[in-house]
């Protein structure tokens, strides 16, 4: 017999967090959050390693579109936040250029500077609307030289996708665009330009990692969340959630923030065209790789890119810089570490054998790591579902699957949930998960999901 809940939510990451503090605030207590892992978080979960190195799973910054998620972080973490100005920079071409790349030319090599500047003018004279995927995209906003330089061999490392198979639908807020005439200034100036997009400014826990954030937000409903709770079967006719125990959770709405894909999967009486669908949703998997060092934080900078193909991963963070927490003590004028992110998909795969050395050895050739410092820790997590993968069909699935959950009263939200890297950051989770409890419980139109994508057919 299964226990009966108004509300079931699987999944204790930021999405299903928010939907259960909110669930909480007002005033539904007849709630449980089903949570596979052993700890709350989700993707933004942290760890620290035998060594007393903190990371986390992939690079997370704290900046907020939402009010919302603001508050939260207030009231979970007061001021035990560090505040940072960010100074991010991209290897390309043998040059070290801040970023955004394209706005920042004049820190190129003449010669590519020149191909690239010329490119983009040209560009943009001749540029069409509708470009039918990134690539295409790319070229006309940003000429072939920034793209053959930077933009193609970047991004094919963070989506490990040709970009041609993917669309541009997502770029508004994630990719910067350019004015020819502004970047001409500049560049004869030679003045960088630092500041665009929402992180120029960011915020991070003074000890714990990202995590810390979640693991405090969780910490005042740890019964109303079961922890270890993986689930096996759904049965949308019944309103049932089978776990892999055999127990079984009755609901009147659930809102999931499992990967879409597993969701449908979950589910035995799904239409063939909505498995089909989901399963042309497309993800990357990624490599985290932590290397700490017997070597005092002298770098300034927050992250790098790399566009090489040769470095195999393409972000690398400062993570002692983010905050001395993260290596042992806090000693900062003896350690310093260095998280590095190596993406993987079905056709583009990355094997994790040999992976650490391979960083270990690049963030020493390009001059991230000066010197030859002794090495402190080592660290490896493979995270299965990291970046959902803005494909040119993705749209089309999500309007074939997220309608027929809906109408079922199964709300797929969250960072996998909905499959869209444009709101797949940890404030636009909360978000979600709030507006999907406040949807619950008075019917109120929820922000980031728009409605042709829920809407039943």
């Amino acid at each position: 017999m299964a226990t009966e809940h108004e509300v079931v939510v699987i999944g204790a990451g930021p999405c299903g967090l928010g939907a259960l503090r909110e669930l909480r605030r007002l005033g539904v207590d007849d709630v449980v959050v089903l949570e596979a892992d052993e700890r709350a978080g989700g993707l933004a979960a942290s760890t620290v390693d035998d060594a007393g190195f903190t990371w986390d799973r992939g690079g997370h910054v704290v900046f907020s579109h939402h009010g919302e998620f603001d508050r939260l972080l207030d009231e979970v973490l007061g001021d035990e936040v560090l505040r940072h100005e960010r100074s991010s920079w991209v290897l390309a071409a043998g040059a070290w250029v801040p970023y955004p790349f394209q706005r920042n030319l004049h820190r190129l090599p003449a010669d590519v500077a020149a191909r690239c500047l010329v490119s983009l003018i040209e560009a943009q004279a001749t540029a069409t609307d509708g470009a039918a995927d990134l690539r295409s995209w790319a070229v006309g906003a940003f000429g072939a030289g920034v793209v053959d330089h930077f933009f193609e061999p970047y991004n094919t490392k963070v989506w490990a996708s040709d970009l041609g198979d993917l669309s541009a639908s997502w770029i508004a807020e994630r990719v910067a665009e350019v004015d020819w005439r502004a970047l001409v200034t500049r560049t004869l100036r030679r003045e960088d330009d630092l500041s665009w997009g929402p992180n120029d400014r960011f915020a991070f826990p003074t000890r714990g990692g990202t995590g810390e954030i979640w693991r405090r937000a969780a910490a005042p409903h740890r019964d109303r969340i079961r922890y270890g709770a993986r689930v096996e079967a759904i049965d949308p006719a019944e309103r049932t959630v089978r776990l892999v125990d055999g127990d079984e959770v009755g609901y009147r709405t659930l809102i999931s923030t499992a990967p879409l894909d597993r969701l449908v999967g979950a589910m035995a009486d799904a239409p063939d065209e909505v498995v089909a669908a989901s399963k042309a949703l497309v993800h990357t998997t990624v490599h985290v790789v932590g290397v700490g060092y017997e070597a005092p934080l002298v770098d300034d900078r927050s992250w790098l890119y790399f566009a090489d193909p040769d470095v195999p991963f393409y972000r690398a963070t400062n993570f002692a810089k983010y905050a001395p927490a993260n290596v042992p003590d806090g000693d900062v004028g003896r350690y310093s570490s260095w998280m590095c992110e190596v993406s993987s998909s079905a056709t583009h795969p990355t094997s994790p054998d040999g992976l650490v050395d391979r960083v270990e050895a690049a963030l020493r050739s390009t001059g991230v790591v000066p010197g030859q410092p002794e090495v402190a820790t080592r660290h490896l997590e493979t995270v299965p579902y990291a970046y959902p993968v803005p494909t040119r069909g993705r749209d089309d699935a999500l309007r074939t699957v997220l309608p027929w959950l809906d109408a079922k009263r199964i709300w797929s939200r969250g960072r996998f949930g909905t499959w869209r890297y444009e709101v797949g950051n940890m404030d636009h989770a909360v978000k979600m998960g709030i507006d999907a409890a406040r949807r619950a419980v008075d019917g109120s139109p929820e922000a980031l999901v728009p409605l042709e994508l829920v809407a039943s057919r």
